[in-house]
């Protein structure tokens, strides 16, 4: 079974993963630069194969897609190849959230499917002394500020809130110092699963703040939402490497299977959407080079401290904003405190998202530039 689904029509097709030289170039500490430009289009081409070896009745996939249509990021199509017995895009419609669901009877040996999204991203820069103007739809704006399951915003939430912001008058203000914040008292702890979970309260409350993005960056967005500003994590995927030789800032299109990475926004007035991502510099910190970095001034560091607060180099898509949603057509109750990784289930439960090599999934790209 070969599907494409564009934006205006479906067609069937064929789609088969590529993938491009991993060929980064590492700049010196002396020549270290971050500074992402207004630039052109880049077209991006994705594919997520997955195949269940343990078949045990009825198997279930759900994979996120690049599902933002956005100033710096246009998703163009997807196409799908498998041997499902039903294969739809379907959505979580209270988060609105699309993915790309697949269900295989008990019957089939080997559930396979190869999804292929192609998306347009570009560099996202900010010019804080030219506002732009820009309006939201109230109704998104209420959506990020409330609670999610994971981030409320009472309690230490609010509390830390209020001492990192203590002084703070502006929106502006108030996101510049909770990015300080975040970048001063959290760390990246190579060690933990995946991209994190995301439970801002157990770091808090711990004071344990080492984490990776889906936890730093959840941090950030938790705080900014305490004390009115707000602010959202954006689920996506390393596409490339980094124009600005930082290894750990990009990836292997040959292998991007553990290449998912959280973002994060926030909302300022006169400006929009802002890119924020305190939990990259806390990365670049800790695993640029072979010593942990603890000065945020350090010539590695400081371009990405000062360039990820209202930018972001275009190596990078988004799948989505949610929080908290369901998997539609699972037979798990629980909700996902985010969908940034393919997800299934069969008889015997829920598969671990976060063990590839059991679960059996593995995610390509390349970069179209004809």
């Amino acid at each position: 079974m070969t599907c494409r689904l564009t934006r205006r029509h479906l067609l069937r097709t064929g789609a088969a993963a590529a993938t491009l030289p991993w060929l980064p170039r590492v700049a010196s500490a002396q020549e270290r630069r971050f500074a992402p430009q207004p630039d052109g289009w880049r077209t991006f081409e994705v594919t997520t194969t997955v195949t269940v070896a343990d078949v045990q009745g009825t198997t279930r996939l759900w994979l996120p897609i690049p599902d933002l249509d956005t100033p710096w990021q246009r998703s163009l199509d997807h196409s799908w190849t498998g041997n499902a017995s039903r294969v739809a895009i379907v959505a979580d419609a209270p988060r609105g959230v699309r993915m790309l669901y697949a269900e295989f009877p008990p019957g089939v040996a080997e559930p396979t499917l190869a999804l292929t999204s192609r998306v347009q991203t570009r560099n996202r820069t900010v010019d804080w002394n030219r506002p732009a103007g820009v309006r939201e739809d109230p109704a998104v704006l209420r959506a990020a500020l409330r609670p999610t399951e994971l981030k409320p915003l009472d309690g230490i939430v609010r509390k830390t809130a209020l001492e990192a912001t203590r002084g703070a008058r502006t929106d502006f203000d108030k996101v510049r110092a909770i990015y300080d914040w975040v970048v001063a008292n959290a760390h990246r702890e190579p060690k933990v699963r995946g991209c994190g979970t995301g439970d801002i309260v157990t770091m808090l409350e711990t004071g344990n703040l080492g984490g990776k993005c889906a936890d730093l960056n959840a941090v950030f967005a938790g705080l900014c939402r305490a004390v009115g500003v707000p602010a959202r994590d954006v689920y996506g995927l390393r596409v490339a490497p980094s124009a600005f030789g930082y290894k750990e800032l990009g990836a292997n299109p040959a292998n991007l299977t553990g290449a998912q990475h959280c973002r994060a926004e926030a909302y300022i007035a006169g400006h929009g959407w802002v890119a924020m991502d305190p939990a990259d510099v806390l990365k670049v910190m800790r695993q640029e080079t072979p010593e942990w970095i603890r000065d945020t001034d350090h010539p590695v560091v400081a371009p990405v401290r000062a360039g990820l607060f209202g930018n972001w180099e275009g190596n990078w898509i988004g799948w989505n904003t949610a929080n908290d949603l369901m998997l539609p057509g699972s037979a798990g109750k629980a909700s996902l405190p985010f969908l940034m990784y393919p997800n299934g289930e069969n008889d015997s439960g829920r598969f671990d998202e976060l063990s590839p090599d059991t679960f059996r999934y593995r995610i390509q790209g390349r970069e179209i530039t004809a």
